[in-house]
C-alpha cells in the first residue's frame, strides 16, 4: 500500500467524528477572533473528558514516514487493505479531497490542530470540541457534508431529517435524533443531545461555572504541565456511584491482591477525582496521573507499602538478557502479614493452612517473626525468554523464565533458611509426581562466578525426540544467594544471568527509586518473540476455545504480534509526590 493511502487513512480515522455526524449550513461563518478556550464554554457536569491543546506532535508522528511503513507493513493491515469496504473509502478520500482541493494530510492539521475537547456527562450525554486553524476550510467541509446528508435523507425519503434551528443567535444543525451542531468561526461543537449544544451556547454568553472551573479540570491541567500535548480527567465522586467501579475500588480481600495493589483501591477510593497529563517526546507517549481530593499516600492499613523515608523506595528494575518484563516492588512482608487478622479477618482459617504449610517448610519457624522479618522491602521479579541448552532439547511449548529476588536482612540465616526450605518443597514436588508415575526432579549444585548454587532438573534419559520435549523441560529451579540477595529462579540459566546483574549492581552502588513503590517495565518486542515462538499452539487454543476459523485465528495472532513487536518499552512507576499518590506511565513505540 502507497504511503498516500496510509496518510489518507490515518486522516480519516482521525476525523471520523467530523465525517461521521457532521452538516454545516452552506454559509461560510464570518471571521471572528480567536474563540476562549473550550474548557470555559462546556457544561461542569462534566464526568469524563479527554482535551488535547496541542495536537500537533500526534499529527507529526501519525504522518512520519516511518510510522506509516510500520503500519502499512502488518499483515493485518495489507489484509484489511485488500478488502472491497477499504477501496470505497479510498474512493471517498479521493472525492472529498477533490471537492475541498487540499490532500488529506494538510487537512488534518488545518481541521483539527487548533485542539479538541471530548466530554462525556450526566444521563450519557457526549460532547465534542474541535478547533480548527483554518475556519473556511471547516465551513467547505460541512457544506459537502450537509450536500451528502441531504441526498442521503431523500432518498430515504426523509428530507425533514437534516434542519436547521436558531438559538442564541447562531444556526444549529441535526441530521438525527440523536444529533446536534453548530459552527462558531473556526470551532465546531458537537453533541448526542441537542440540549448540550444549547448549553454550550448559553455558557459562551455567561461564561460561569464551566469545566475550567471544576477541581478534576484544574488537577489533571497541574499534573500535565505547560508542556503537555493534553490531559484526561474523571470526577470520581460521580463515578464511585456505579456499583461496579465502587466494588473494584474496595479493598481487595484477597491477600496477593493487596499485597501487589498496595494503597491504590484504598487512595483511590478516598480521592474526589483523577487527572492525567499527556506529554510526547519523540515515540515516547509519556503519562502522569494524580489522585485530588480527600486522596492520601496511604493510611496505616497499607504502611507496608510506603516508603518512611524521603530516600527510601523500590530499588531499580534488573536488566538480563532476553528480559521480557520487570517489576520492582516496595513491600514489608513482615509488617503486611503482621496485620493480616487487621486486613483479612475473613480470611483466618485460610491463612491458619497457610502458615501450617509454611511450617512444614520452614521446620515449625514461627513465619512472622523468623522468616519474614529475615526479608526487606525491596522485592524484584523478572520474566525472560529461555536460552534452552542443544544437549537437552527443545520443548514443544516454550515458556518464558521467571524469578523472584528478595533481599534479605542477615544473608547466611536467611540463606540457610530458603535452602531448607528449597529443598523440601522439591522432595514434594517429586513425591507427588512419583505417585503419579511422572519423571522427578534430579537435585544438584554447582559454581557460577564464584556464587555457589542449587538447582533440579528433569532428565532426557529414554527421551526419543529431543526437538519436541515435553513442557516439564521449560522448568529447572535454582535457588541462589548474591550478597545480601536470595534468587529463586524458574530456570539455572535466568539465575546465572541474575548473578551477572546483582554482581554489576553492586560495583555501581544502585540507589533507591525515592518514595516510588511499584515499577513495571514490559519489553513488547521480547514479548512478541515468546509468542511468536508457541503461534501454532496459541493459533489452535483460540480455534478451540473460541470458535474461530484458522484464518481467523492466525490473523487477530499476528496482528497482536505485530503491534506489540512495535511496542519498545513501557514503563509504570507507582509512588507519591508532595503526599499524593502519583502514576507514571511512559511508552516507547519502536519505528523502523
Amino acid at each position: 500500500m502507497s504511503r498516500k493511502t496510509m496518510l489518507i487513512l490515518v486522516t480519516v480515522l482521525a476525523a471520523l467524528p467530523l465525517s461521521w455526524a457532521v452538516a454545516a449550513d452552506a454559509t461560510a461563518p464570518a471571521p471572528s477572533s480567536a474563540p476562549a478556550p473550550a474548557a470555559r464554554c462546556v457544561p461542569a457536569d462534566a464526568i469524563l473528558g479527554l482535551e488535547l491543546s496541542r495536537p500537533q506532535p500526534l499529527l507529526d508522528l501519525a504522518c512520519s514516514p516511518k510510522l506509516i511503513a510500520a503500519v502499512t507493513s502488518l499483515p493485518a493491515y495489507q489484509r484489511a487493505a485488500a478488502q472491497p469496504k477499504f477501496r470505497e473509502m479510498q474512493g471517498g478520500i479521493a472525492f472529498l479531497e477533490a471537492r475541498l482541493g487540499v490532500r488529506w494530510p494538510e487537512a488534518l492539521e488545518k481541521l483539527l490542530g487548533g485542539g479538541l475537547l471530548l466530554t462525556v456527562h450526566p444521563q450519557e450525554g457526549v460532547l465534542l470540541v474541535i478547533d480548527a486553524k483554518d475556519a473556511q476550510l471547516l465551513a467547505d467541509l460541512h457544506q459537502v457534508l450537509l450536500d451528502i446528508a441531504r441526498g442521503e435523507a431523500a432518498k430515504a425519503g426523509q428530507p425533514d431529517r437534516v434542519y436547521s434551528k436558531s438559538y442564541a443567535g447562531q444556526t444549529v444543525w441535526t441530521f438525527g435524533t440523536n444529533e446536534a451542531h453548530v459552527l462558531l468561526g473556526s470551532r465546531l461543537v458537537l453533541a448526542n443531545r441537542p440540549a448540550l449544544v444549547k448549553q454550550v451556547l448559553d455558557l459562551r454568553a455567561k461564561g460561569t461555572e464551566t469545566l475550567a472551573s471544576q477541581p478534576a479540570y484544574q488537577g489533571a491541567k497541574q499534573a500535565a504541565g505547560a508542556e503537555a500535548i493534553g490531559l484526561a480527567f474523571a470526577n470520581l465522586k460521580v463515578l464511585k456511584q456505579l456499583p461496579n467501579l465502587r466494588k473494584a475500588l474496595a479493598r481487595p480481600d484477597n491477600p496477593l491482591a493487596a499485597l501487589l495493589l498496595a494503597a491504590l483501591p484504598e487512595t483511590a477510593g478516598q480521592a474526589d477525582w483523577l487527572g492525567l497529563g499527556l506529554g510526547l517526546q519523540g515515540t515516547t507517549l509519556r503519562a502522569r496521573a494524580v489522585l485530588g481530593g480527600q486522596a492520601a499516600a496511604g493510611g496505616s492499613k497499607t504502611a507496608f507499602a510506603v516508603p518512611p523515608r524521603p530516600a527510601d523506595g523500590a530499588l531499580p528494575n534488573l536488566t538480563v538478557p532476553g528480559l521480557i518484563a520487570s517489576v520492582s516492588l516496595y513491600r514489608d512482608l513482615h509488617a503486611f502479614y503482621a496485620a493480616k487478622d487487621e486486613l483479612f479477618p475473613e480470611r483466618t482459617s485460610g491463612l491458619i493452612f497457610f502458615e501450617n504449610m509454611m511450617g512444614i517448610f520452614f521446620s515449625g519457624r514461627d513465619l512472622t517473626d523468623e522468616v519474614l522479618a529475615e526479608t526487606r522491602p525491596e522485592i524484584r521479579l523478572v520474566v525472560a525468554r529461555q536460552k534452552y541448552d542443544p544437549a537437552v532439547g527443545m520443548p514443544r511449548t516454550q515458556l518464558p523464565g521467571f524469578a523472584a529476588v528478595f533481599h534479605i536482612q542477615h544473608p547466611e540465616k536467611a540463606g540457610e533458611l530458603a535452602e531448607e526450605a528449597w529443598q523440601k518443597a522439591l522432595g514434594l514436588v517429586n513425591f507427588t509426581r512419583g505417585q503419579k508415575a511422572e519423571p522427578g526432579l534430579i537435585l544438584d549444585r554447582d559454581v557460577y562466578e564464584g556464587v555457589r548454587y542449587s538447582l533440579a532438573r528433569f532428565g532426557t534419559a529414554g527421551v526419543q525426540d529431543k526437538t519436541d520435549l515435553d513442557v516439564r523441560f521449560n522448568f529447572r529451579p535454582a535457588l541462589a544467594r548474591v550478597g545480601d540477595f536470595l534468587v529463586l529462579s524458574s530456570t539455572d540459566g535466568l539465575a546465572k544471568d541474575l548473578i551477572d546483574a546483582l554482581k554489576k549492581e553492586a560495583a555501581e552502588s544502585v540507589r533507591a527509586l525515592a518514595q516510588t513503590h511499584s515499577r513495571i517495565e514490559v519489553d513488547g518486542a521480547q514479548l512478541a518473540a515468546i509468542l511468536q515462538a508457541n503461534r501454532p499452539a496459541m493459533v489452535r487454543q483460540s480455534m478451540v476455545e473460541k470458535g474461530k476459523t484458522q484464518q481467523q485465528a492466525e490473523n487477530d495472532f499476528d496482528f497482536l504480534v505485530g503491534l506489540l513487536g512495535r511496542l519498545a518499552r513501557a514503563r509504570l512507576d507507582v509512588g507519591t509526590a508532595a503526599g499524593q499518590p502519583e502514576v507514571r506511565l511512559d511508552v516507547k513505540i519502536d519505528l523502523p
